[in-house]
């Protein structure tokens, strides 16, 4: 066999046995990539495995309740901020296929963003930005199955309460939180401070925590009464939070540059971790002991240990990928 041909089948081999490699290894993190429409799959390490195609510009994410799948909201621009009518698809992908299975239609309601799953029934909950509307979606008959007013401005994030009885949403432009019953479609709307984003529950779900960007606090929300129950100031530009297990309040602070930690007993901040870029969301390790942070604009994903608070890892993603979601699968 001539010489070339012999270095063509050893380069062909060597590269049939990286794909074997990487096709192999377990995705430790979903990072959807806001920029390139596609959702990424990680190693732990940060070593990307594959990326699959989903719909224009998502911006959040579900995994279904076998753990299968995974549901993103396709908004279909870059920003709240911009104008235009958006998408208006749910994109499901299948993580053992590692491949797009399909899309819902989510008909005239438009730009979805956030996206919450009930833990018994599987339905799939999102916000709409246009016209502001909360969706109930089966995932199996890829239908919208209900809708609810929200009765504010710019449907933004959307958080299911204890027992998916309440589903509450924040809107980016009235400064309110609607806390709305889903037997009844009864609204109740509850002031925050200025641009509410994302929210989380605290373990026993007592109490909702409601980060907002431009009032540089948290709004403790009553899930038993509706209400608002206190506030915990905070860095600049919180826009993403979670509760570890311990109950210790993480958050992104975009306009800080960092991540944030609360103690919800004394409503208070405790200490904030410096990061090299302006973080767009977050999420936890199922163990809580790291938090992941994703600066889009500088395409990379912050570890940040939540014990020692310190950042200890940088993963980078592709050039203007601008990564958002996240999700931790172990």
């Amino acid at each position: 066999m001539p010489a070339y041909n012999m270095a063509m089948l050893r380069l062909l081999v060597a590269l049939l046995a990286l794909l074997s490699e990487a096709v192999g290894q377990q995705a430790s993190l979903l990072i959807l990539h806001k920029g390139a429409s596609s959702l990424g799959f990680y190693t732990h390490e940060g070593a990307h495995l594959t990326s699959v195609p989903v719909g224009l510009h998502p911006h959040e994410m579900v995994r279904s309740l076998d753990g299968r799948y995974v549901y993103t909201t396709d908004n279909g621009t870059m920003r709240i901020e911009q104008a235009g009518e958006g998408g208006n698809t749910v994109s499901i992908v299948d993580l053992e296929a590692r491949s797009r299975l399909g899309e819902i239609s989510l008909g005239h309601y438009r730009r979805p963003h956030g996206i919450d799953l009930d833990p018994k029934t599987g339905l799939l909950y999102v916000s709409t930005e246009l016209p502001d509307r909360l969706l109930v979606v089966d995932p199996n008959s890829r239908k919208v199955v209900r809708t609810y007013e929200t009765k504010g401005k710019t449907a933004h994030m959307v958080k299911l309460g204890p027992g998916a009885r309440w589903a509450y949403v924040s809107h980016s432009n009235s400064s309110n939180v609607a806390a709305i019953e889903l037997a009844t479609g009864e609204v109740k709307l509850i002031a925050t401070g200025a641009r509410p984003e994302g929210s989380a529950l605290s373990p026993d779900g007592r109490f909702l925590y409601v980060v907002n960007r431009e009032a540089a606090q948290i709004t403790v929300i009553d899930t038993a009464t509706q209400s608002a129950a206190g506030v915990i100031p905070t860095g600049k530009g919180p826009v993403r939070v979670q509760v570890a297990p311990d109950g210790t309040i993480v958050y992104a602070l975009m306009h800080e540059k960092a991540v944030g930690f609360a103690d919800p007993a004394a409503r208070r901040q405790l200490a904030a971790v410096a990061l090299g870029g302006e973080p767009v969301s977050l999420a936890l390790a199922p163990d809580g002991s790291l938090a992941f942070a994703a600066a889009q604009d500088l395409d990379t994903v912050y570890a940040v240990s939540v014990k020692e608070r310190r950042v200890v890892r940088e993963i980078r993603t592709a050039p203007q990928s601008f990564p958002d979601a996240i999700l931790v699968l172990r």
